[in-house]
């Protein structure tokens, strides 16, 4: 099994009072083979035992004998194992005086090894350190020799937090690639995304020239469940904005509501100052107007929302995606369901097409009022358009059919998600079960469950017991 060779002239460069030595050049996924592990090496018991004893004597006077005879290996071998269990300091700080001593030589696989151990410790900033040093020596374009070391040197203190680490160092040097390198190999790799580090690199890129890199990489955190933060989009947004880049600034704003967050007043007035110093004046009455009609909606003045829209018409101006969606969602909370629906059409009329959620608040609101029919009718809508409802959209359906007592539609309605492939979840199950209850026969979701292999949890069986608790009582009174 090939190993990699040491090489002293390529690695010289080392801080004052300290001596490193690393692996020279290898194949990236190259295979190490840990040497076994002695619970009884005499050499580590030594170690452990002058460490113990430093404050009676010192490191150099009882290892001068052993000294020549150690090796990284004896230093993997005292971490993983820690026979005499040192406190973390006292370890890390016989790793530190190693380094300082010109016979002996750490090797990446030391340096990694020390790094698992004292992210497991908590010891985050020395870690950072110590990985600082090791890519500062390895140099750029070396993400995936050192990420594979740190793969194999997980031993008995792994933690993730390495994985922060490691991207921060790159980071801190300056080599972006490699640290996009190290998230590419996390994932691949399967392992938990480390979001200090992809903080820490945002951070960074956020400062930089480059805001469109930014937000590319912003993205693809988020799609990695990274929080997202009003405070980061606008900061963009000003970047973007800065550089003229308008078109990429309205993505970002857009992005906001998606990632279930509301544009701040900083967010309107980053993306209207950003129109109207570019001389786009009909964009920018346009995210003003919409924020008021947004603003209304919310606090269920739809009166007002509406002479803002008269406004925005006689000006000329068109409505965009989130006024539409604002004032339908206003509808539907105030109960205006055909002006809701009639929105919707001219929403539909304007080139705009409604996402899944507005088609659902339309829906749920006819279907509360009792017109299944209507709520249909939008879902066939919905499909037509090309749009794949989700569990959320048919359980407003299932709601609406229980709701009326209507037990055999539902049980088509459950049918037809199984063969669509919607998975139902624990709220279409307790929908039904509460319909099954009210309008029918539990024993017949009993049928169900043991058909589509439906387990209620314990919300459903509350439920259930209050109905036929209540049921009882009932016929005791009669």
């Amino acid at each position: 099994m090939a190993t990699l060779k040491l090489s002293r002239a390529q690695h010289s460069l080392s801080p004052p009072h300290k001596t490193f030595f690393f692996f020279s050049s290898a194949p990236v996924w190259y295979k190490y083979t840990p040497p076994p592990l002695h619970h009884q090496d005499p050499i580590l018991s030594a170690i452990s035992e002058a460490i113990l004893n430093t404050k009676t004597k010192p490191l150099d006077s009882s290892l001068r004998k052993l000294l020549p005879s150690l090796t990284a290996t004896h230093v993997i071998n005292l971490i993983n194992l820690n026979p005499c269990s040192l406190p973390p300091h006292s370890l890390f700080s016989f790793f530190h005086w190693l380094s300082s001593q010109h016979t002996f030589r750490h090797t990446l696989h030391s340096y990694c090894t020390m790094a698992h151990f004292l992210c497991s410790h908590n010891m985050l900033a020395q870690a950072h350190s110590l990985l600082q040093f090791v890519v500062s020596r390895k140099g750029k374009d070396s993400a995936c020799s050192v990420f594979a070391c740190i793969v194999e040197t997980k031993g008995t203190h792994y933690s993730n937090f390495v994985f922060d680490a490691l991207m921060n160092a790159y980071t801190d040097n300056g080599f972006v690639s490699d640290a996009f390198q190290c998230l590419s190999l996390v994932r691949k790799h399967k392992f938990r995304v480390p979001f200090h580090g992809c903080g820490y690199l945002l951070n960074k890129m956020v400062k930089s020239n480059s805001p469109a890199s930014a937000w590319a990489f912003y993205r693809e955190i988020l799609d990695c469940g990274f929080p997202p933060n009003v405070f980061c989009f606008n900061v963009l947004m000003h970047k973007l904005c800065k550089e003229g880049k308008l078109k990429e600034a309205r993505l970002v704003f857009d992005e906001i509501g998606k990632r279930g967050l509301r544009p701040t007043v900083v967010s309107f007035n980053t993306l209207i100052n950003g129109y109207c110093k570019s001389r786009e004046l009909e964009d920018g009455f346009r995210i003003t107007y919409t924020t008021l009609i947004d603003g209304y909606c919310k606090e269920g003045d739809l009166e007002s929302a509406l002479k803002i829209r008269k406004g925005m018409s006689e000006e000329g101006i068109e409505l965009d995606n989130v006024a539409f969606t604002a004032l339908i969602s206003g509808m539907c909370r105030e109960g205006r369901l055909v002006d809701a629906e009639r929105i919707l059409r001219e929403m539909l009329n304007a080139g705009i097409k409604p996402d899944d959620a507005t088609y659902t608040m339309v829906m749920d609101g006819f279907c509360k009022k009792g017109d299944v029919k209507m709520g249909f009718k939008l879902l066939r809508e919905m499909q037509a358009g090309g749009h794949v409802p989700g569990v959320i959209t048919y359980n407003v359906l299932m709601n609406g059919l229980c709701k009326l007592g209507q037990m055999k539609n539902a049980k088509m309605l459950l049918d037809a998600m199984l063969n669509l492939h919607v998975v139902p979840d624990d709220i279409t199950y307790n929908i039904l079960l509460e319909g099954h209850c009210k309008h029918g026969n539990p024993k017949h979701f009993d049928k169900l469950r043991s058909e589509k292999g439906l387990v209620p949890d314990y919300a459903s069986y509350t439920s259930l017991v209050y109905e036929f608790n209540k049921t009882s009582k009932d016929h005791q009174r009669g």
